[in-house]
């Protein structure tokens, strides 16, 4: 069967580099499917799990922050600020950082501060989704 590359990039480091059948995303307008040989593409992603279907037909998850995917017909690149391995993701860490979005967010007092919360608010509601997507997967 035939494989596409995939690298998973986040400002620290790279979290995943691999074969994979097929990669599913959270693209702005909706869930992105990229097979091999894909038409090449650059778009923004949002907050949500990146699924890798690997070669041999297990999965890998990865939760991002937004960030630019590239794809190339052999190739695809997630280009994120935060992205972390969906077994490195800590539920507790997750819950509390969405009480502190949701206390801020009560707390703001101008439209900056409220844009700030709520972008952080939607991140942390993504990532404690994929998480439990990740957990259901198990």
């Amino acid at each position: 069967m035939a494989t596409i590359h995939v690298d998973v990039v986040s400002a620290e480091e790279s979290i995943f580099s691999g074969e994979a059948r097929f990669v599913a995303l959270p693209g702005e307008m909706g869930e992105l499917g990229i097979y091999p040989r894909h038409t090449p593409l650059i778009t923004r992603i949002k907050a949500g799990s990146v699924r890798i279907e690997m070669a041999d037909g297990s999965e890998e998850f990865v939760f991002v922050a937004g960030g630019i995917l590239e794809v190339q017909p052999n190739c695809v690149t997630v280009l994120s600020d935060t992205a972390v391995r969906g077994k490195d993701l800590d539920d507790e860490k997750a819950n509390a950082a969405k009480l502190a979005a949701e206390e801020a967010l009560k707390n703001a007092k101008g439209d900056i501060d409220i844009a700030r919360a709520q972008s952080e608010l939607a991140v942390m509601a993504a990532q404690i989704a994929a998480l439990r997507k990740y957990r259901q997967k198990k």
